[in-house]
């Protein structure tokens, strides 16, 4: 074992550093990095979403570490900002495809790991994602092995003689806390809950909304999860029975996910559970294989949707505020899949009353979701299915659902455009 400082004295300037995410962001070796910043020259950080704070993005540190996202987290937006890191926008299910096809290969990897079993065989525990490819380009591989760490089940393992250094930490993992569902979030919950069959395979996010779901899905029955991620809602569903998998024809009676984030209640509840099967986002994200699954309904959020139905759920105008993600990848599996239900989920307003049913997006915003993939989209004020709508009837169904404060400037914009509705 050596000491965090000892252990990044290997980095060199020059070097792609991949930082694994979520839980499993290995500050200890982020902050020795960080103090010696100094020293190198045009280091490139490259993760996900990390937990914690991102000293490496600080003005500080400009031709020293340069950061280039794969998600923009609220640690990294700022920079992003101003211009002192940069986003590439991917979707989930390629993200490890950069560094296995080469287009990024990786000199070091800095991940955190449960210590070695009785075989020798760590656990990459709650964020598999995209960091078994960059396990996979490496050159060098320096670990966290920390106790709290889960041991996770299904593709998260490496053997210990694969770390080529090791550095030994005991900490709590970094938690999220679940946020406080509102009288919005409760009515769309309920809305999306009377939409879902039965023997339904799932995949939600983090937040209010997909925790208002789980919260009303207590009178369903076998129901299975393929999902990117997710965090404790879905705790209570399982315990009480109602999360069972039978009816899902790939990974049949497991949970399939590549990473969780949220309580240590849940990292309790993923350590040492064959239920729970952690792999790679090439793998959960990959549309041939959602497909597959019955009945899949994937819940997915928006910042804003124009009448046409084009989404946009990562960027404010031209501010990145988050990253492509798995939206797509899970909308295009579940449109697939016998009997999905594709859902687009959001409130009718911001809290600041600024309707998210627009017009036309933002100048600058990006298009996450394009109008030929969206079916359901759901407020508070309903469902409505796009899917084999003309331009005018989407508009005519959208304003439907739009508050109702915005709905006589929304129809004279849509009858300004479309001549008629």
């Amino acid at each position: 074992m050596q000491s965090p400082a000892g252990a990044v004295k290997r980095i060199k300037s020059g070097d792609r550093v991949f930082v694994q995410g979520a839980a499993m962001t290995p500050h200890k070796l982020l902050d020795a990095l960080c103090e010696r910043g100094k020293e190198l020259k045009d280091v490139e950080i490259i993760h996900i979403h990390t937990e914690g704070p991102a000293k490496y993005t600080d003005v500080q540190f400009q031709g020293h570490f340069h950061h280039n996202a794969c998600f923009v987290g609220g640690n990294t937006r700022k920079a992003v900002a101003e211009g002192n890191a940069d986003y590439i926008p991917v979707f989930l299910s390629e993200m490890p495809l950069l560094f296995r096809r080469g287009i990024l290969p990786i000199d070091v990897a800095l991940i955190s790991v449960s210590p070695p079993d009785k075989h020798g065989f760590c656990s990459l525990g709650s964020s598999i994602d995209m960091t078994l490819g960059a396990l996979e380009s490496a050159k060098l591989v320096i670990a966290q092995v920390n106790p709290q760490v889960p041991r996770t089940h299904g593709e998260g393992t490496i053997h210990w003689k694969e770390l080529d250094i090791a550095v030994e930490v005991d900490e709590a993992l970094p938690v999220a806390s679940p946020r406080p569902i509102g009288p919005v979030e409760e009515s769309i919950g309920k809305i999306i809950a009377e939409m879902i069959p039965d023997g339904a395979t799932m995949q939600m996010g983090i937040g209010a909304i997909p925790d208002a779901v789980l919260a009303q899905l207590k009178g369903h029955k076998r129901l299975g999860v393929h999902t990117e991620m997710f965090s404790d809602g879905l705790i209570d569903l399982v315990d009480a029975g109602i999360v069972t998998g039978e009816e899902k024809k790939v990974d049949p009676t497991r949970i399939v996910a590549t990473f969780a984030m949220g309580s240590q209640r849940l990292f309790d509840f993923i350590d040492d559970n064959p239920m729970v099967n952690f792999k790679d986002a090439s793998y959960t994200n990959d549309t041939a294989v959602i497909r597959k699954n019955p009945k899949v309904v994937a819940i997915n959020s928006a910042i804003e949707i124009d009448l046409t139905g084009q989404v946009c759920a990562d960027s404010i105008g031209s501010l990145q505020f988050s990253g492509v993600g798995g939206q797509m990848d899970f909308i295009r599996g579940a449109s697939l899949s016998a009997g999905g239900l594709p859902i687009i989920a959001l409130g009718s307003q911001t809290p600041k009353g600024i309707s998210k049913i627009v017009p036309t997006l933002k100048p600058g915003a990006s298009v996450t979701t394009t109008r030929a993939h969206v079916h359901h989209v759901v407020t508070e004020y309903g469902a409505r299915d796009l899917y084999g709508m003309n331009l005018r009837e989407r508009a005519k169904a959208l304003i439907e659902i739009a508050h109702p404060d915005h709905r006589a400037q929304l129809e004279r914009e849509a009858y300004e455009r479309f001549k008629t509705l």
